[in-house]
């Protein structure tokens, strides 16, 4: 595939580094946008030098289309992240996602770029008729009033714009929607990080082997999770193989129970956990796990299960523990 000019929204925050970071290995010019608000330029310190790096809000119609000119083509992750945020800060999740694509289309469109890449969610369908689920099921808001939609609604609206400006102004647009990646330095309030670092504390305060370990929920919900690198090479993979207007899960069908997850994390400490049950949030989703034979046939087959990747993830945050703001609450999947 010829080198091209990469602009990545979000590009300091876990996915979007990751990203970077693999363009540039593979030859590409990256430029990235971002405000830092979400995100750490110190993510990608390593290849600082490799990059053209602009501060800015995605809600400045201005400095994007600024940093449009002279792209080839563009990743779009710019959003605000972490079910923490959904519930505490919906208006501002909406004003990010629905401003943020706006600019880009409008940004993309002047610049003559007709190669967009669109990070969705799997929050855009929230009780799927089936499970494994694929890109066909029905996208849904269950309750404008729970601000928890302010997510999964605000990514909707973006596939939906994508799409119908897609279909006449673009060559190439692209949607891919992640499930529950994580991975080192992913961030510190979602439900993974918050386990570790839970973990960690008590185990500083008690020698005692067996441990009762307070969730969300009764522990049987589920969800499958997918290990950042796992996630880059389907990335990888839609940028040289993507169709235009498809739409794509990325995830693993390894799917687990919350139990399991906590219990996994657990043996990285080389404790035994009792879990204790508690209040679901709501709106939370008992079962997620992708169907991922579209990406299958693209030749995408994730390589790192989570037992593997959770020992990573986990050795990352213990060693990283001081760094950690202050939190007591336990985060909702």
């Amino acid at each position: 595939m010829p080198f091209k000019k990469y602009l990545v929204t979000g590009g300091t925050g876990f996915i979007g580094s990751n990203l970077v970071r693999r363009l540039i290995k593979e030859g590409h010019h990256v430029r990235v946008l971002d405000n830092d608000s979400r995100g750490n330029i110190d993510r990608l310190k390593d290849v600082s030098s490799d990059i053209e790096f602009i501060t800015s809000d995605i809600r400045d119609a201005v400095k994007v289309e600024s940093a449009c000119r002279g792209i080839d083509s563009v990743f779009h992750l710019a959003f605000i992240n972490g079910t923490e945020f959904f519930y505490t800060k919906p208006d501002l999740v909406l004003d990010v996602g629905v401003k943020g694509m706006v600019n880009i289309l409008d940004a993309c469109i002047k610049n003559k770029i007709n190669e967009l890449y669109l990070a969705s969610s799997s929050e855009v369908y929230q009780l799927p008729p089936l499970v494994p689920t694929d890109e066909t099921a029905p996208l849904s808001i269950p309750d404008p009033l729970n601000p928890r939609y302010s997510y999964g609604a605000g990514k909707i609206i973006s596939e939906i714009m994508a799409i119908n400006y897609g279909r006449k102004l673009f060559e190439r647009v692209v949607i891919f929607r992640p499930h529950n990646i994580y991975g080192p330095n992913m961030g510190w309030e979602h439900v993974i990080p918050q386990f570790i670092l839970r973990m960690n504390k008590i185990c500083r305060a008690t020698n005692d082997h067996t441990i009762k370990f307070p969730i969300q929920g009764t522990g049987q919900e589920t969800r499958a999770f997918c290990f950042i690198e796992d996630f880059v090479d389907g990335l990888m993979i839609l940028k040289d193989k993507g169709e235009h207007l498809g739409i794509y899960h990325i995830g693993t069908q390894e799917e687990l129970t919350i139990e399991k997850v906590a219990k996994e994390i657990a043996r990285y400490f080389n404790k035994n956990i009792q879990i204790v049950s508690g209040a679901l949030a709501k709106g939370g989703t008992p079962r997620r796990c992708p169907d991922i034979s579209k990406m299958q046939t693209l030749g995408y087959q994730p390589k790192i299960n989570f037992s593997h990747g959770a020992h990573l993830t986990a050795q990352w945050y213990d060693q990283n523990a001081d760094k950690a703001p202050e939190q007591n609450k336990i985060v909702s999947v």
